[in-house]
């Protein structure tokens, strides 16, 4: 029957749409990513770590106790010692100290050591710098108190004394000396600047005691440091006796 097989027809094209407008309206699942095991670590490379330079050390200093110490017994020697020890002044020493401390000096020479006076305001000086003395002194005696001066100061450690004729005995330093102090017999400083020049380094000083209070014996000396190219002097008169100045220059 025609009529029947249309109609049957009918209906199951309707059902078809049906489904397809029920499967239109479920919506499609995302696709899950699939699971994989855990990777290694990626390797990072790094700069090996540049060694840290330590810090210089700091300059060696005093200590207030230990300045106190030294200068107490700089005054007993001013005080209990003075009587013919031909002793700078005490604010000559003090100039010595500061002229030191300004050069920073490693190695001082003095010529005349005396009873150890103004070789102790110099290690003062020579406490902070970490320099050392080498002094000379032509008399047993006062070579002999030095070496208790000094010990009793605390100062031997850097001090060298050498005992015997100066004018000699200089012959064997070896430089850079930053320092020179003369005094000693005024008539040799001539003498002393002649061979211990050389040993001074550039920019470093010889500084003459007595040179106001003396003047007359040490003429060729006093010339000598005002006149030369290489040589520059000023005078600082702290006291009666007076210090020249001298630094070289090249």
């Amino acid at each position: 029957m025609p009529g029947a097989r249309a109609l049957a027809a009918a209906l199951l094209a309707g059902a078809c749409l049906g489904c397809g407008s029920m499967m239109s309206d479920v919506e499609p699942e995302e696709p899950v990513a699939p699971v994989r095991g855990p990777s290694a670590p990626t390797a990072i490379e790094t700069a090996p770590p540049k060694p840290v330079e330590p810090p210089p050390p700091p300059p060696p200093r005093r200590s207030g106790e230990e300045e106190k110490h030294i200068l107490g017994i700089l005054a007993d020697m001013n005080k209990n010692q003075r009587r013919g020890m031909m002793n700078v002044p005490e604010n000559d020493g003090k100039l010595l100290r500061k002229l030191v401390l300004e050069a920073g000096a490693k190695h001082v020479v003095e010529i005349g050591t005396s009873n150890g006076y103004s070789g102790t305001w110099i290690c003062l000086a020579l406490k902070a710098t970490g320099g050392r003395l080498t002094t000379y002194e032509i008399d047993a005696r006062r070579a002999g108190l030095a070496r208790e001066n000094f010990k009793r100061a605390g100062v031997d450690g850097i001090v060298t004394l050498v005992e015997g004729d100066a004018h000699k005995e200089i012959t064997k330093l070896k430089g850079p000396i930053d320092v020179v102090f003369l005094d000693a017999d005024k008539s040799g400083y001539m003498d002393y600047l002649n061979k211990l020049l050389p040993l001074v380094r550039v920019g470093g000083k010889i500084l003459a005691h007595n040179t106001t209070s003396h003047a007359g014996g040490m003429k060729p000396f006093l010339d000598a440091v005002t006149t030369r190219p290489d040589l520059e002097t000023v005078f600082v008169r702290k006291s009666r006796a007076g210090v020249s100045v001298t630094t070289k220059k090249r």
